[in-house]
C-alpha cells in the first residue's frame, strides 16, 4: 500500500515536467521514457540484454566463416601453387610485355562472387581502371572483360559502354582446367584484341596478396614483335617441325598460354579470397568480443544501479511509515 501510494505521488509529480518534452521526442523514445518514469526500470537492461544476444550469434556466424574459409583456403593453396609452373614456361618462350603499344586492349578482371572479403575485389577494379587510361587514346581502344560479380557491380557504374563480356557464378564448382579453358575460349571467341591483359591477386600468404597484371599477346603482334628483334626475336631461332607454319603454331601457343594464365589467375585469387576472409572474419569476431565485454560491463552497471535504486525505494517507504 505505502510503495504504491508513493509510486502514484511520484507519477503525480513527475508526468507534468515530462508531457511538454513530448511533441519534441520520437515516439519511441516518449514511451522509454514514460515506462521508466512509471517504475519499468528493467527496460534499460532488457535492450542490452538483446543487443548482446545478437552481437553474440554475429560472433558465431564470424567464427564459423573463419573456419570455413581455412578450411578452403588448405584445399586450393597447394593447387594454385602447382599451377604456377603451367604458365612459367611461356612467360620465357613468349615473354611478358605490358609495354607494348597496340591499338585492341581488353582488360581482363579477375574477381569473386562473394563479398566479406577485404578490399581484393576494389583493388583489382582500381588496377583495372589504371590500365583503362594508361592504354586509352584517340587511335587505340580498350575494353572490359569481368569476371566475378563484385567487379561487375563497380564497373558497370561509369564503364558500362566498355564492357564486352561478363561471367558470373564460374566458382560455383570446384576449380579446374577443364572449366578455365571453357573460359578462355568463350573469351577468345566473343573479343577482338591486340593484349589481354589480366588482372588478379596473387596469393602471398593469409595476411597479404599481390595486385599483379599478366600481358597474352595476339599471334599477330607476337609475330610483329619477333620480327623487330625486340624481346620476341628469339622465337626465329626455333625450327617448327610438322606440316603447320609459324602462324598456326602461335596461334596454338597463344589460346594454351591465356587458357594455362587465367588457370593460375583464378586459383592465385580465389587464394586470396579465402585468405582475406580469414582475416575479416577474425577482425569481426575479435570486434565483437570487444562489445560483449563494453556491453556486459554496461548491463552490470545498469542492473546494480536499478537494485540500488529499489533497495533506496523501499528504504525511504519503511522510514516514512516508521516517521
Amino acid at each position: 500500500m505505502a510503495m504504491a501510494a508513493l509510486r502514484r505521488e511520484g507519477r503525480r509529480f513527475a508526468v507534468p515536467l515530462i508531457s511538454p518534452l513530448r511533441s519534441s521526442l520520437a515516439p519511441s523514445e516518449y514511451e522509454t521514457m514514460e515506462q521508466a518514469v512509471s517504475g519499468a526500470r528493467s527496460i534499460s537492461t532488457q535492450i542490452v540484454r538483446n543487443r548482446m544476444k545478437s552481437v553474440r550469434n554475429i560472433q558465431k556466424i564470424t567464427k564459423a566463416m573463419k573456419m570455413v574459409a581455412a578450411s578452403k583456403l588448405r584445399a586450393i593453396q597447394t593447387r594454385a601453387e602447382k599451377s604456377r609452373g603451367l604458365w612459367q614456361p611461356f612467360t620465357a618462350l613468349l615473354g611478358d610485355t605490358p609495354s607494348v603499344d597496340v591499338k585492341k586492349n581488353v582488360i581482363v578482371t579477375v574477381s569473386s562472387d562473394k563479398g566479406l572479403c577485404g578490399g581484393i575485389n576494389s583493388t583489382s577494379v582500381k588496377i583495372s581502371r589504371g590500365l583503362y587510361k594508361v592504354n586509352s587514346g584517340p587511335e587505340k581502344e580498350s575494353k572490359y572483360v569481368i569476371l566475378g560479380e563484385k567487379a561487375k557491380a563497380q564497373l558497370v557504374r561509369d564503364s558500362k559502354k566498355d564492357i564486352q563480356l561478363i561471367i558470373t557464378e564460374w566458382q560455383k564448382n570446384p576449380l579446374n582446367y577443364t572449366q578455365v579453358a571453357v573460359l578462355a575460349d568463350d573469351i577468345l571467341k566473343n573479343v577482338e584484341y591486340d593484349a589481354l591483359r589480366i588482372v588478379f591477386n596473387k596469393f602471398q600468404s593469409v595476411v597479404s596478396f599481390l595486385p599483379t597484371t599478366t600481358t597474352v599477346l595476339s599471334p599477330e603482334v607476337v609475330e610483329r614483335e619477333a620480327e623487330a628483334g625486340g624481346k620476341l626475336g628469339e622465337l626465329d631461332s626455333y625450327e617448327i617441325e610438322g606440316g603447320e607454319t609459324k602462324s598456326e603454331v602461335l596461334q596454338n601457343l597463344t589460346e594454351f598460354q591465356f587458357s594455362c594464365v587465367m588457370f593460375n589467375a583464378v586459383l592465385e585469387n580465389a587464394c586470396s579470397e579465402q585468405g582475406a576472409r580469414m582475416s575479416a572474419m577474425d577482425s569481426s569476431s575479435r570486434n565483437a568480443g570487444d562489445m560483449l565485454d563494453r556491453l556486459t560491463l554496461t548491463y552490470n552497471r545498469t542492473r546494480q544501479a536499478s537494485i540500488t535504486t529499489e533497495l533506496i525505494e523501499i528504504i525511504s517507504g519503511a522510514s516514512a511509515l516508521q516517521g
